[in-house]
């Protein structure tokens, strides 16, 4: 028998979490950034359709959170059996 693990508030964040969160937030950020620029020159993106902009556009914050969470490593967990890690 393992003893009870802590519960989950008192636990760290993983680092997975913290990287995609980041990630979101600087990449909406950036995204912002680029929404104003763009705002002022429509040109600089009137080649793509209406329809593509808007699948594009939150699809790049996106994908740049995956990869940040896929490239981060776990945060150790000793609390867990072996059989769990």
């Amino acid at each position: 028998m393992h003893a009870d693990p802590e519960p989950t508030y008192t636990r760290p964040v993983e680092t997975k979490v913290k990287a995609m969160t980041l990630t979101a937030y600087l990449s909406g950020v950036a995204g912002m950034a680029v929404l104003q620029t763009v705002a002022d020159n429509p040109s600089m993106i009137s080649f793509l359709p209406d329809w593509v902009e808007a699948i594009i556009l939150p699809l790049v914050p996106t994908a740049l959170a995956a990869v940040a969470g896929w490239k981060a490593r776990h945060t150790p967990r000793p609390d867990l059996p072996d059989s769990q890690r």
